[in-house]
């Protein structure tokens, strides 16, 4: 594909280095508390999803228990309102003792036996964004080796109550802290989101010297406008953050969604597919206890998965916005293999869209393809004209290996071509996928 070429010149000539801590060479997941639970504290009413250590550890035996662990899903990460209101006598901050009676370390080591990884939330202020206490500039040390202490393996360090002073001076020396504990602590920096996410306030250049992903963009609801306009926000100004991101340092449009209450099944599958060509941390934050079969589906897809976590680490871009509504995303991917995805902004019916792989700039040649979302595979010569049916707010993803022999085609059967009675040649009308 001519895209090739422009995406890894790009990457060789860029200066940015990740942070050396070795972490986070494709982009991290698990889940995260934050957009289903919030800053609930009521355990006496609402034991089973108030912000406690039986939440943490309830969600940490599902990802065990069914299948999420082996499929890359091993960060579970508590976000506010999990510390007590005041530091300890020796200036440390500390959990809820009610909440979390055991302790975050015990915690942690629950995770570990179990193959797990622990994430906390701490923020650059003078208090967290739901009021608990922040980590001000004399704090930042004494807080890293706290976590190092905890055996934690990610800390996500928010914005709110700090100004642009601070953070400048606060989220590298938080980077340089968690690197001297000694302890392999992967660090999700929100500095972007809270100086509007764009150059020149934001140097993406340094970001990816002092952390391993970072929040752009404002929080995430549980709702398909706020997905999409995420997803807009990103792909809108890709020719600034694709550049940004790579093995190491990611950018990061927040926490998927699905299994909640605000998609459909279709654009679950949108979230997940436009999540997976931007190279982003998959952090689901729902309920894993009671997850439908259909959400569960979408977010253990192997394919979209492998797609999200190929090692060459390169952000997808969109490479055509259509007046008819339909717009075309495409990433690269290790071996000269690349994935596409047809995504649907109408709103009235599914569209037929046609096109073909040279229209897309795809180079000669014949290409496999594998829907990831139906399991269809075929192969395509460059010049075929083709049709997807692209559901309302809905995508059509497909994985495409590197152009190379035909190595069989639908209609041939030994050396004899076998056609069926409505095809009269073989490019005579368009190839239809449903």
């Amino acid at each position: 594909m001519h895209f090739s070429v422009l995406f890894f010149a790009s990457v060789a000539s860029m200066t940015t280095f990740a942070l050396d801590n070795g972490l986070m060479r494709t982009p991290p997941m698990g889940w995260l508390a934050w957009e289903r639970y919030r800053c609930d504290i009521d355990c006496k009413n609402d034991p089973k999803n108030c912000i406690s250590e039986n939440l943490f550890i309830d969600m940490a035996d599902r990802l065990f228990e069914d299948g999420w662990k082996e499929l890359g899903y091993v960060y579970v990460n508590i976000d506010d309102c999990w510390a007590s209101m005041e530091r300890d006598k020796n200036g440390r901050l500390q959990p809820d003792p009610n909440r979390f009676p055991g302790g975050i370390h015990r915690l942690a080591r629950y995770l570990h036996d179990r193959g797990l990884k622990l994430g906390i939330y701490g923020d650059m202020g003078t208090h967290t964004c739901g009021g608990y206490p922040g980590t001000t500039l004399d704090k930042i040390e004494i807080d890293a080796q706290t976590f190092a202490d905890w055996e934690v393996d990610m800390f996500k360090f928010d914005g709110c109550y700090s100004n642009a002073l601070e953070q400048e001076l606060g989220y590298p020396q938080m980077s340089k802290a968690l690197n001297a504990t000694g302890r392999p602590i992967a660090y999700s920096c929100s500095w972007p989101a809270y100086q509007g996410g764009l150059p020149p306030k934001v140097n993406y250049t340094q970001l990816g010297q002092i952390c391993n992903l970072w929040r752009n963009y404002g929080d995430i609801q549980d709702s398909w406008s706020s997905v999409l306009s995420i997803a807009d926000w990103f792909f809108n100004n890709q020719d600034v953050l694709a550049p940004a991101a790579g093995p190491g340092r990611w950018n990061d449009p927040d926490m998927l969604v699905i299994g909640d209450f605000g998609l459909s099944m279709d654009q679950s599958r949108s979230q997940m597919a436009l999540w997976a060509i931007m190279a982003a941390p998959l952090f689901m934050s729902n309920d894993l206890r009671t997850i439908s079969s259909g959400a569960r589906s979408i977010l253990q897809n192997k394919m979209i998965i492998s797609i999200n976590q190929d090692p060459l680490g390169i952000q997808g871009r969109r490479i055509l916005k259509e007046k008819n509504g339909i717009e075309v995303f495409w990433r690269p991917l290790l071996n000269n293999a690349s994935a596409l995805v047809f995504f649907s902004r109408r709103t009235d019916m599914p569209y037929r869209y046609q096109t073909s792989l040279k229209k897309l700039n795809f180079t000669t040649g014949s290409y496999k393809f594998t829907d990831v979302y139906t399991g269809q595979t075929d192969v395509l010569k460059d010049s075929t004209e083709f049709v997807v049916s692209v559901n309302p707010t809905g995508v059509v993803m497909w994985y495409i290996s590197a152009p190379g022999k035909l190595q069989y085609h639908p209609y041939f059967k030994g050396n004899k071509l076998h056609k069926p009675a409505y095809v009269a040649e073989e490019n005579a009308f368009p190839r239809v996928f449903l």
